[in-house]
This record gives C-alpha cells, sequence and structure tokens, in this order.
C-alpha cells in the first residue's frame, strides 16, 4: 500500500509540474503596446493624476453653487422664569415661560466685486490644468516605457552575446588542451584560455542580472506584483537604422504644439490673472440679500399652540451692504502677491519653452549621432567578426598564440556590443522624437 501511494504521489507531482510548464509556454508576451496600455491603466502616478483631475471638478462645482440662495432652518425651545421678556410678543412679564420658535432662513451673495464669478472661472482653468497634467503624467510614463522596455531588450540581447562567447570560449579551453597535451602550446597559453572562459560565464552571470534588474524596473512601472513572471516581445531586426528627415525647428515647433507642459503653463499665467482680478475685488462692496419665515409659541398666551403659529407668523426680507474701508492693507498686499504670482508664471512658461526645446534638441542630436554610429559600428562588427574567425582558424593550426586569440574575441566582443547598443539608442530617439511630434510610438 505504502508504495502505492509513492507512486501516486510522484505522478501527481509530474502532471503539476507539466501543468505549470504548459501554463508558462503559454504565457503573454508584452508588446511595448501592452506596456503603454496597462500601464496608463494601472499606474499610481497616473492614478494620483486622475484624483487630482476628480478634486479640481469639485472645487468648480463647489464655486459654482456659491453664486446660489443659502438656506437653513431652525428651531429652539427654551423656558425662563422670573423677570423675563416674552420672545414672540416682547412683552415684560413676571412669569414662567415656554417659548418654541422655529423659521426658514435664505441668502444670496448679490455683488461682491465680481469674486465669486472670478472664482468660477479661475477655478474651471485649474480645472482645465489639471486634465492637461494627467496628459503629462501619461507622456511621461510613455517615456520611461519606452526607455525601460528599450534597455530590458538591449540587456537580453546582452545575454545571447555573452552566452555565445562563453561556448566559443569553452570549445577554444578544449583545442588549447588538446595542443597541451600534443606539447604544441605552454601551460601559460592553456590557462589564459580557461581564464577567458571563466570571464566570459562571469560576463553571461552579470547579463542575466541586468536583465532581470530591468525586468523588475518595467514590472514596478507596471504597478505588477513582484512574483509575476513577464516576457517581453522583440523589435524587427529592420529597425537596426532609422533614418531622420524633418528638421529640428520643424520637430521642436510640432512639439510645442503637442506636449501639454506648455499649455499648462499658459492656463498657469490666466489662473493667476484671475488671482489678481479676486483679490482687487476685495476692493468693492458687497450687496447681499436676505429673507426669512418664522413663527412661535408661548406659554403665556392665550391662544393654542397651533392658532399662535398662525398668529406669529412673520416674513422678513433685506439688503445688506458691506463698504470696504480699511482692512489693514489686506487687500494691498493681496493684489502685490497675485502680481508677483502672475510674473513666477510667466517665468515658469519660459522655462518649460526652454525644456521642451532642450529635450528636443537632445533627442534630434542623438538621433543623428547614433544613426552614424549604427553604420560605424555595423561596419566594425562585421570586421572584427571576420578576423575573430581567421584568429580562430589560426589558433587551429598553432599560428596564433591563445593572448592573441582572446584579444580577437574581446574585440569582436566589444564591436557587438557597440552595434547592439547604437541599434537601440537609434531606435530610442527616433521613437522619442516621433512622440514629441505627436505621433505613435510603434516599435
Amino acid at each position: 500500500m505504502k508504495k502505492y501511494l509513492i507512486i501516486a504521489s510522484l505522478v501527481f507531482v509530474q502532471f503539476s509540474f507539466a501543468q505549470e510548464v504548459s501554463i508558462d509556454s503559454t504565457s503573454k508576451i508584452w508588446s511595448l503596446e501592452d506596456c503603454i496600455t496597462y500601464a496608463l491603466e494601472n499606474n499610481l502616478v497616473v492614478k494620483d493624476a486622475v484624483l487630482n483631475k476628480n478634486i479640481s471638478e469639485v472645487d468648480y462645482y463647489k464655486t459654482k453653487s456659491a453664486r446660489l440662495p443659502n438656506l437653513f432652518g431652525s428651531a429652539s425651545e427654551n423656558f425662563s422664569s422670573g423677570n423675563s421678556i416674552d420672545p414672540i410678543t416682547s412683552d415684560y412679564v413676571t412669569d414662567q415661560i415656554l417659548s418654541t420658535n422655529v423659521g426658514i432662513n435664505s441668502s444670496i451673495t448679490v455683488f461682491q466685486g465680481n469674486q465669486l464669478n472670478n472664482q468660477v472661472k479661475q477655478n474651471k482653468l485649474f480645472l482645465d490644468q489639471s486634465i492637461l497634467q494627467e496628459e503629462v503624467e501619461k507622456n511621461s510614463i510613455v517615456i520611461s516605457l519606452l526607455e525601460i522596455y528599450l534597455q530590458t531588450l538591449y540587456s537580453k540581447e546582452s545575454i545571447s552575446i555573452a552566452q555565445n562567447n562563453l561556448e566559443a570560449s569553452k570549445k577554444e579551453v578544449l583545442r588549447a588542451k588538446a595542443r597541451l597535451d600534443a606539447g604544441t602550446i605552454a601551460l601559460r597559453d592553456y590557462t589564459e584560455a580557461q581564464s577567458q572562459a571563466a570571464s566570459n560565464q562571469y560576463e553571461v552571470i552579470a547579463a542575466k542580472n541586468n536583465y532581470q534588474q530591468f525586468i523588475i524596473d518595467l514590472k514596478q512601472i507596471l504597478e505588477l506584483p513582484p512574483t509575476q513572471d513577464i516576457e517581453i516581445e522583440s523589435i524587427d531586426e529592420n529597425m537596426g537604422l532609422v533614418y531622420l528627415e524633418p528638421n529640428k525647428m520643424e520637430i521642436y515647433n510640432k512639439a510645442l504644439n503637442f506636449l501639454p507642459e506648455l499649455k499648462v503653463s499658459d492656463i498657469g499665467i490666466l489662473a493667476n490673472e484671475k488671482e489678481l482680478d479676486i483679490a482687487k475685488g476685495a476692493y468693492l462692496p458687497t450687496l447681499s440679500l436676505t429673507g426669512s419665515l418664522g413663527s412661535g409659541y408661548t406659554s403665556i398666551n392665550d391662544n393654542t399652540f397651533s392658532d399662535q403659529f398662525n398668529v406669529n407668523f412673520n416674513q422678513r426680507l433685506g439688503l445688506s451692504l458691506v463698504v470696504p474701508i480699511f482692512n489693514r492693507n489686506q487687500t494691498k498686499a493681496a493684489t502685490q502677491t497675485a502680481t508677483i504670482k502672475i510674473e513666477k508664471a510667466e517665468i515658469e512658461k519660459q522655462r518649460t519653452e526652454k525644456d521642451i526645446y532642450k529635450k528636443v534638441g537632445t533627442a534630434y542630436q542623438n538621433a543623428l549621432s547614433s544613426q552614424e554610429q549604427v553604420i560605424a559600428a555595423e561596419a566594425s562588427q562585421v570586421t572584427a567578426e571576420e578576423s575573430y574567425k581567421l584568429a580562430q582558424k589560426t589558433f587551429e593550426l598553432g599560428g596564433l598564440s591563445t593572448m592573441d586569440l582572446v584579444i580577437s574575441q574581446n574585440t569582436y566582443t566589444n564591436a557587438q556590443q557597440n552595434y547592439l547598443q547604437a541599434k537601440y539608442l537609434n531606435v530610442l530617439y527616433h521613437q522619442l522624437l516621433q512622440f514629441y511630434q505627436g505621433n505613435d510610438i510603434k516599435l
């Protein structure tokens, strides 16, 4: 019986393992478009920007409602004894009085230096600004994803280069061992081959670690749990070289029209101008309209409770005018502060324009440079590969030392890495320029 239980357990384990392999093999491969779509829905920075926009919507609704009349109901119950004033008839009496008062009060601001209207307009600007700020945060997420995605692909291809070099080194160690046994090379040459293989083994480990680090960064921006495994889609091999066509100023002008940062700055100036209008409104008088309905009951009146509420029913309507004369220079200080804020907002707009120009200019220059680097790196890689193949054949024939073979392999490895880096930088800066112009990112 015990034997059958062990066999059943092994079958169950194998089935579970096979099921896990099946699940992993059918796991989703993430494209850049998948990452962008998922991040824009789940990234915490974007969610925070959405909540800020919702707060601005509430503030806008609140200021619009401030122009409406308010309405309050009130009720009170009082007991007094001895010399007192009847709260209903206002007669002077010496008695115990039980009184009840109910009422409805309402007021509306008719004029307040146009401050309410300006606050509504200002909060509408803040709402528009928060909508644009949400777009700014989304754009930042898209750019970060593009950079991390390409870095991840770069590190993934670096693993292949490192593994190929390791395999070549292992073969060279075997050849060196055979030549050592044959007495055609010295022990130092053999140990040099072993050292190179160990160094390449280290490079494989380092490349895999770099890849996993970028995967962690990618999962962070996607807000995925650490335990979830993801695999990303490789780009088209034909995207190794992307040529740049439009001129820099054309791209810059398109970026100014597309990127929301400049519109955020423009709205910031308008919002501060409204702040100045609101501050100036405090110099003007405030006119309010008030009204109330009320009634009451007193225990010393001969009428019944219900009759008194009919008899004592009252209505009031009034206007209130408040004229500011001197408020310790508070209004003057507020207008001065608002004026300074306008100047600061204009400076912020200039700074934003400079930042956009710097981003576009840097990406443009790097795109031009990476185009030339791809061409040069590709030629260097081809030459280094041919040289390395020739060195391998020469080494096999005994006409090359192990040190010279190692140098040739390292030269080829560096050429591969340089080409790989130039290729992905070229793709990165081209896609950045496309994005700055309002075009979709496509890999």
